[in-house]
């Protein structure tokens, strides 16, 4: 893995873990839940398309990879990070029939509350993302 790749990585998990600790005060303010009947693994629908990188008791590292003009059907995600490994253009769906196209471009990092959505690539490059889906926060051990 080039140097880079892995300092954007550690950022990226650092940006997730610091997010992940927040996330108790950050689902007060925003109480939403994606409805459970749409709730689909992204990663149980399109496994050519999304590998787990890293799975434990705190968060899931998934890595999608869309060709151009592929589509990644109706899913759910928690709380995440979603991190673009390079430049690139989507287009959104969402249950409602909207829609939302945008251009990302590498290293660029958001935060989302829960969401259900669909993906597709409509540039020319394959679209590399690296999503960092919270779980609820560790509870204390016993003594």
């Amino acid at each position: 893995m080039l140097t880079s790749q892995r300092f954007c990585m550690r950022i990226l998990l650092f940006t997730a873990l610091a997010l992940w600790s927040i996330t108790p005060l950050l689902a007060q303010e925003h109480p939403k839940e994606h409805p459970k009947e749409m709730t689909q693994d992204p990663v149980k629908l399109a496994p050519d398309k999304c590998k787990v990188l890293l799975e434990n008791d705190r968060v899931r590292v998934v890595d999608i990879r869309l060709k151009p003009g592929e589509k990644l059907g109706m899913h759910s995600h928690p709380a995440a990070v979603t991190h673009f490994l390079n430049d690139g253009k989507g287009k959104t769906s969402y249950p409602d029939g909207k829609t939302n196209e945008l251009e990302v471009k590498a290293g660029q990092t958001t935060w989302s509350e829960p969401v259900t959505h669909a993906n597709e690539n409509v540039g020319t490059t394959e679209l590399r993302v690296l999503i960092v889906e919270m779980k609820e926060p560790a509870k204390p051990k016993a003594k």
